[in-house]
């Protein structure tokens, strides 16, 4: 078994446990990830955006990622995104539990099936993220001193622009809850190659037109953010690939 945590802004290690560097090549280009070492060598770390944050979200090889983890043996991955908060049941500085999406990326490589010759398969995405270690990580929550929140349903949108009032509106009105740059494609690639998937968000904002202008919170972010990895690797060691099946490839 070997699982995978996937870290947006700000997550760019895993606190107190040592890794190993390792650049996957495949089909679709160049990865890094960071292979855990010790009690943690199941474990494999990739920062989207790169340790120094220098990969905008248009521009991440969503394909090259998911494919590179799952050349390594990954089934189960857990996946946090920094975001800004639509409506007030996912207040700044909790997590929100992702249980749901609304995509609106464009001009993005958002799918392997792209050719005849990979084949043709659409994945279904009724439950697009994990119920099992979705519960587990409401139900794990508390002990790690960390609110949790259920239920949202993440909007993807392009980047690397924030969203316009108008476009919060209109995705409050379409049931969004928190809005962020990276979720899509990830989670229906994921779901093509037949992993697991489940991802927690952290509102950073209060999202355009919410407030004057838009704050980032900052105070006492690096702490929240430890105990969300933490959080995680706890999901994740608690969970198994008996319960925690891949949606169906029809």
């Amino acid at each position: 078994m070997t699982v995978a945590i996937m870290g947006g802004t700000g997550i760019y290690n895993l606190p107190g446990i040592k890794v190993t560097e390792k650049r996957v090549r495949n089909a679709y280009g160049d990865a890094v990830v960071y292979l855990g070492q010790g009690d943690y060598d199941d474990v494999i770390f990739l920062t989207r955006h790169g340790v120094d944050h220098t990969t905008p979200p248009h521009k991440v090889n969503y394909r090259a990622n998911l494919k590179a983890l799952k050349d390594l043996g990954v089934t189960r991955i857990m996946a946090t995104y920094a975001v800004g908060a639509i409506t007030t049941g996912y207040p700044v500085m909790e997590l929100a539990v992702l249980r749901d999406f609304l995509d609106f990326t464009s001009g993005r490589e958002t799918s392997f099936f792209d050719t005849i010759e990979r084949g043709i398969g659409h994945v279904e995405m009724s439950k697009p993220y994990c119920p099992v270690m979705s519960a587990k990580t409401i139900e794990l929550g508390p002990a790690h001193g960390i609110g949790v929140n259920d239920g949202a349903t993440y909007v993807a949108t392009n980047g690397p622009r924030f969203e316009s009032p108008a476009e919060i509106k209109m995705y409050q009105m379409l049931g969004g809850d928190v809005v962020g740059m990276t979720g899509c494609p990830e989670v229906y690639l994921a779901g093509e190659l037949g992993m697991a998937f489940a991802a927690v968000a952290l509102p950073i904002n209060l999202a355009a037109g919410l407030e004057e202008n838009i704050t980032i919170h900052e105070g006492n972010i690096d702490m929240v953010r430890e105990k969300m990895v933490r959080l995680m690797l706890d999901v994740l060691k608690n969970t198994s690939d008996e319960d925690c099946k891949p949606p169906l490839l029809l």
